[in-house]
């Protein structure tokens, strides 16, 4: 289920960052254009950006063997930290990805979803998996 979550999350940066790069691609690289890409603020670096964070996501759930969950962890804190700056400076000329506050929200939100994520679909291999709790503690239900 997690996995899938991934997935989804990461197929949205994907989209996200093919139709930013279809409709900014005449635009300047970096700094607010006023583009709306799916109600968000974007241009050419920041849809590019998203297409590789979205695509690196996606690669990480195919692969699995928990290596979605390191995938998820990190480039979920990345937006975290990326959404962090924009929202320091969405109203000055250090906005060189083109957020706007819908950008911001929409960040902070995949990225906690990828964090979430990361914590909760590590798995065990079989050879590691103890006992369930009850029987470790002698109880038999």
């Amino acid at each position: 289920m997690y996995r899938l979550a991934g997935f989804v999350a990461g197929a949205y940066l994907v989209v996200f960052g093919i139709v930013g790069f279809a409709q900014t691609a005449g635009d300047s690289f970096t700094g607010y254009t006023g583009d709306r890409v799916i109600g968000q603020g974007s241009n050419l670096l920041w849809s590019i950006l998203s297409l590789v964070i979205g695509a690196l996501v996606l690669l990480g759930a195919v692969v699995g063997r928990n290596v979605d969950v390191e995938v998820d962890k990190y480039l979920g804190w990345a937006l975290l930290v990326i959404g962090s700056y924009s929202m320091a400076t969405i109203r000055t000329d250090a906005n060189f990805l083109g957020f706007s506050m819908a950008t911001v929200v929409v960040t902070y939100l995949v990225g906690l979803l990828l964090i979430t994520i990361g914590l909760y679909s590590k798995v065990a291999p079989q050879s590691k998996a103890g006992a369930p709790r009850q029987v470790r503690e002698g109880r038999t239900a």
